[in-house]
């Protein structure tokens, strides 16, 4: 399975970003593939991800509104379009799948941990 993110950048605050994944090796509509993101001296946390049992596509709630994420199955591609950027956005943005069936119920929060593959992250930047 590969993973190829690409899209990064500087962008000034308010600003947007469409992050690009390309995948091989992995069925997109099978398991839960998306976007996390490591700020400077944080965790790794879940930003948006589809859910491939429920149908359902989970966003952190930091970017509810702002983020959406899609996919081509045909293409193995996913995306993240991010608008009205802020500081709080700035850092790594990797492309992950999982080989599990996670069920995203209602208080669901993605782990690094349930993720297998990773592609190399993209840097985002968000200038005031």
């Amino acid at each position: 399975v590969q993973l190829q993110a690409s899209g990064g950048g500087l962008v000034q605050a308010g600003g947007s970003l469409r992050l690009s994944c390309a995948v091989s090796g992995f069925t997109l509509d099978e398991h839960p593939i998306g976007w996390f993101r490591q700020a400077p001296g944080k965790e790794r946390e879940g930003v948006s991800i589809f859910d491939s049992i429920l149908g359902r596509t989970y966003y952190a709630e930091s970017v509810k509104g702002r983020f959406t994420i899609s996919k081509d199955n045909a293409k193995n591609m996913v995306w993240l379009q991010m608008n009205s950027l802020n500081l709080e956005d700035t850092g790594v943005y990797y492309c992950a799948a999982s080989s599990r069936d996670l069920l995203f119920h209602d208080e669901y929060v993605p782990t690094i941990y349930e993720y297998d593959y990773w592609g190399r992250g993209t840097q985002v930047t968000v200038s005031s």
